[in-house]
C-alpha cells in the first residue's frame, strides 16, 4: 500500500492554477519582449500583456490600474511600503505604528530603520485572538506618526484584523496606513477606498499564482502618496521600483486575480 502525502500549506503558498500557467506559457517563448522597449512590436505586445495584467490586478481590489506597481513579492513591496514612507516623509516624522504579530517583512524592516535611527516604532499589543485593536492604534498615533502598518489577515493564525476600521482612524489623523493583505487578497473582500488603505501589498503565489511576482497598490489621489525608491535604475513603474518586468510572472498574476473574481 502506497501513501500520497496531502499537502496543507497554502497559506506559505499555493500550486500553479494550470489556466494560470496556461495563460503565462506564450511569454516565455513567442512574446519573449522587454515591457520597457517601447519602439518596436515585442516591446509594445509585452507592455500590452503588462498593462491587462495590472488591469485585472486593480479590479480584485477596487483600485486604479496606475497605482499597482510590481516587484518580486510581498516582501519587497512591505519593504518599498515602510522604507519608501519613512525616507520621503522624513521631513514631516518618523513615527511608524504597527503591531507584534506583522509578519518578518514589515516587522525585519520596522527593526532596521530602528537600528539606523532614522525611525522611531510603536509595536502594538494584540488580544488573546491576534487582533489589533483600532483604539489603540488611535492612542499610539502622535504627530511625528506618518505610517500605520497593519496586516489584514495574519499568516500564521488567520486572525482578520479591523483593516476598515484602522484605515478609517488613519485618515482622520492624516496618517497614511499600510496593510499587508498577502492572506487576504483572493480569500476576502478588499477594496482600498471603502477600507481607506493607501499602500497594500500582495503576492500572486498565495492565489495559485506564479511565485516571484507581488505588487503595492500606492495611492495617486486622496491622499496622492510619494514614495522614496529602494531600487534605482531605470526608473520603471512610476520611478518607484527600477528593473526589467517579470512579464510571464505578471501576466500569470494578473489571471490569478481574474479567476479569483
Amino acid at each position: 500500500m502506497t501513501t500520497k502525502a496531502v499537502y496543507l500549506d497554502n497559506h506559505a503558498t499555493t500550486p500553479v492554477d494550470p489556466r494560470v500557467l496556461e495563460a503565462m506559457l506564450p511569454y516565455f517563448s513567442q512574446t519573449f519582449g522587454n515591457a520597457a522597449s517601447r519602439s518596436h512590436g515585442f516591446g509594445w505586445e509585452a507592455e500590452q500583456a503588462v498593462e491587462r495584467a495590472r488591469e485585472q490586478i486593480a479590479r480584485l481590489v477596487n483600485a486604479k490600474s496606475k497605482d499597482i506597481v510590481f516587484g518580486s513579492g510581498a516582501t519587497e513591496a512591505d519593504n518599498l511600503a515602510v522604507k519608501g514612507v519613512v525616507e520621503f516623509y522624513k521631513e514631516k516624522g518618523n513615527h511608524v505604528i504597527t503591531a507584534v504579530t506583522e509578519h518578518k517583512a514589515v516587522l525585519d524592516t520596522c527593526r532596521a530603520l530602528e537600528r539606523k535611527g532614522v525611525a522611531t516604532v510603536t509595536y502594538l499589543p494584540v488580544d488573546r485572538y491576534g487582533m489589533v485593536d483600532p483604539d489603540a492604534v488611535r492612542r499610539a498615533i502622535t504627530d511625528k506618526t506618518v505610517l500605520i502598518s497593519i496586516m489584514y489577515a495574519n499568516n500564521e493564525v488567520g486572525t482578520i484584523n479591523p483593516i476598515a476600521e484602522i484605515g478609517k482612524i488613519a485618515r482622520e489623523k492624516s496618517v497614511l496606513f499600510h496593510t499587508d493583505a498577502t492572506q487576504g487578497v483572493g480569500r476576502l473582500p478588499v477594496d482600498v477606498e471603502a477600507m481607506h488603505i493607501d499602500l497594500l501589498s500582495m503576492s500572486a503565489h498565495k492565489i495559485y499564482g506564479p511565485k516571484g511576482v507581488g505588487a503595492l497598490y500606492v495611492r495617486s489621489k486622496n491622499p496622492r502618496v510619494r514614495l522614496a525608491a529602494i531600487i534605482d535604475g531605470g526608473g520603471h513603474e512610476r520611478g518607484m521600483r527600477s528593473g526589467t518586468l517579470n512579464v510571464p510572472g505578471i501576466v500569470g498574476f494578473g489571471k490569478a486575480c481574474e479567476l479569483c473574481r
